[in-house]
């Protein structure tokens, strides 16, 4: 990738996915189920977006247009990587087809204190089975059953342009993303760990399957 100024255009075959978890959130660190509760970020979490959006520039990364989730810990992150990379006007989508899985029941309580309450199996099952979901939240499955149309419908329009993107969401709904973008199996993704605030790039072939991945961090 090569840098260009904020009025060039991506040429054809430059088009990348850039897929950023958030950065660490306030119930990120007192290890509680998040879900959709709206938290924001620790100075950690603000920390890794700069970081992020650093590890972009220097990769000479220019982006056409962004998405995320309605959630301000993934929006925040986002603007913060815009900052870095000196695009804060670059046209935005906020969806809640990309926010975390709904953790239901578990919402706001510590994952050791759940795992006392329930147990250590039953809380695994929840967290690591493709198609389980905890009392009255969502499975991956669930998950990705919003997540990938909104791809399909507003993501890959702006890849087939040839344009380059960002999509900043959360661990689950990008894993259901990684799970059809890497032809995962549902046991595959489930060994799937995201840091926060580490960008992965793909690059796509002109009939839209994947010819690259990296890992900026690694």
């Amino acid at each position: 990738m090569t840098g260009r100024p904020d009025n060039a255009e991506t040429p054809p075959g430059e088009n990348v996915l850039v897929l950023v978890r958030h950065g660490e959130s306030e119930w990120n660190r007192s290890n509680r189920f998040t879900g959709w509760k709206d938290v924001g970020l620790t100075e950690e979490g603000m920390a890794e977006a700069h970081r992020a959006g650093a590890m972009l520039k220097q990769a000479g990364t220019h982006f056409d247009c962004a998405f995320t989730s309605t959630l301000k810990r993934a929006h925040n992150t986002l603007d913060i990587i815009l900052e870095e990379l000196g695009q804060r006007r670059l046209p935005t989508v906020k969806a809640a087809a990309m926010n975390e899985r709904d953790y239901g029941e578990l919402v706001g309580i510590n994952k050791e204190e759940a795992r006392k309450r329930w147990g250590s199996e039953q809380i695994h099952i929840w967290q690591r089975s493709y198609d389980i979901a905890p009392p009255g939240g969502e499975s991956l499955k669930d998950t990705a059953l919003r997540v990938l149309p909104f791809y399909e419908k507003w993501i890959v329009p702006e890849l087939q342009k040839g344009k380059s993107v960002i999509l900043v969401a959360h661990g689950n709904s990008l894993r259901s993303l990684i799970m059809e973008l890497d032809r995962l199996t549902p046991d595959e993704v489930m060994q799937v760990e995201l840091g926060t605030g580490m960008p992965l790039v793909y690059r796509f072939n002109a009939d839209g399957t994947v010819a690259e991945k990296r890992d900026l961090a690694a």
